[in-house]
């Protein structure tokens, strides 16, 4: 009924706020990043040994281990891996993120968006090392497919690009729209994450997009030191602590389960070596 009762995904929406304790995690990446760049050795990597750019291009980061948390949370959590359109709910048969990058930090610095599909039972190093393949070639000037897409339709009049899209719509409604457009189509993915940390600034609350089937979309914010309680006082020292904030549509799943993928969530990104072993 909810597909029924709640027609678009904004009248939908669900906001929520998550805050990380990364007391563990920032040792644990970076105990990680020391140990390949000691293998690779600084000295062949002046060099340009093959196995040091390897290394190089291995660097994890917190937005890396964030984006495998997810990935592996909706693999185990699948119920949360569905989207509604129609005022049909669906199972989405493999997980699929997209972010955004900045081309440059300037103004007039293009977004560069990326689709990437996550296997299950991928390993961090291979995300690691394809992602950052993933985000250079986003970065380059060379045009992607969304871009050639975009460059056709935005020469068209305005009342002709109203009806392409009007039509596009119902394809997409009824599963008749072509493969090739939805695979290269950021927003028809299980999540969309925006690393607003990335830019020196806090996560926001984000629409949902009402093109695609996107029904979940995640902002992640700076890291800061942020005073906690320990026990019954204020604790000396501050801890490192990350905001994530969802909209999420609650078409898909209830609060219970939801709230329950969260937590597994944060246990992951929390304490890497529990999760992953040891750096």
């Amino acid at each position: 009924m909810m597909g029924f009762l709640l027609r678009g995904r904004n009248q939908s929406a669900v906001y929520f706020e998550q805050h990380l304790d990364l007391t563990k995690t920032l040792p644990w990446l970076a105990e990680r990043n020391a140990r390949l760049a000691r293998e690779a050795g600084a000295p062949a990597e002046a060099a340009g040994d093959p196995a040091a750019a390897a290394s190089t291009a291995s660097r994890a980061t917190l937005f890396h281990l964030l984006l495998h948390g997810m990935a592996s949370v909706l693999h185990e959590r699948e119920r949360l891996n569905r989207f509604t359109i129609g005022h049909r709910t669906y199972q989405r048969t493999g997980v699929f993120l997209s972010f955004a990058a900045k081309k440059g930090m300037t103004d007039a610095a293009p977004l560069a968006t990326v689709k990437r599909r996550f296997a299950p039972g991928e390993s961090f190093g291979a995300l690691v090392t394809d992602l950052t393949s993933h985000v250079s070639d986003a970065r380059s000037h060379a045009p992607s497919a969304m871009d050639k897409e975009l460059r056709i339709l935005l020469a068209l009049p305005a009342f002709l690009l109203a009806a392409i899209i009007a039509l596009s719509r119902w394809l997409y409604a009824w599963g008749l729209a072509p493969r090739s457009l939805i695979d290269t189509d950021p927003m028809y993915a299980s999540a969309f994450v925006a690393n607003l940390g990335s830019i020196k600034i806090d996560a926001a609350y984000h629409h949902l997009f009402e093109h695609g089937t996107c029904p979940l979309f995640v902002t992640i914010g700076q890291i800061a030191q942020v005073p906690y309680v320990d026990g019954d006082r204020v604790a000396p020292t501050p801890r490192p602590e990350i905001t994530l904030r969802y909209t999420f549509d609650e078409r898909v799943e209830d609060g219970l389960y939801c709230a329950r993928s969260l937590q597994l969530l944060k246990q992951r990104v929390e304490d890497p070596a529990a999760w992953l072993g040891p750096a």
